[in-house]
């Protein structure tokens, strides 16, 4: 999943979609998580990087990392809008 390069984000987790003029705002987990998906990383990049930052346990990402890219695709902010789906405990978009 990649989120669209016109999609506007600031550090304090305001995001803005130019194309539909609608704004949404995430906490600093959420921030982090968009930056690196604007960056390429896979899914399991970031999990890595959200499980040695935060005291969080894998089930507990695996699920709100399915919320967060649910929400994502519902608003079309990712470049493809599919939704993921879970394959061997891999999200794929």
């Amino acid at each position: 999943m990649k989120i669209k390069k016109n999609i506007a984000l600031s550090d304090s987790g305001f995001i803005f979609n130019p194309s539909t003029g609608e704004s949404f705002s995430v906490n600093p987990i959420g921030v982090e998580i968009i930056k690196m998906l604007k960056e390429g990383k896979e899914k399991d990049d970031i999990r890595e990087v959200i499980l040695d930052k935060y005291q969080t346990d894998e089930a507990t990402f695996e699920r709100d990392y399915y919320d967060f890219v649910t929400i994502i695709n519902h608003y079309s902010l990712s470049e493809t809008d599919g939704q993921e789906k879970n394959n061997n405990s891999s999200y794929r978009a």
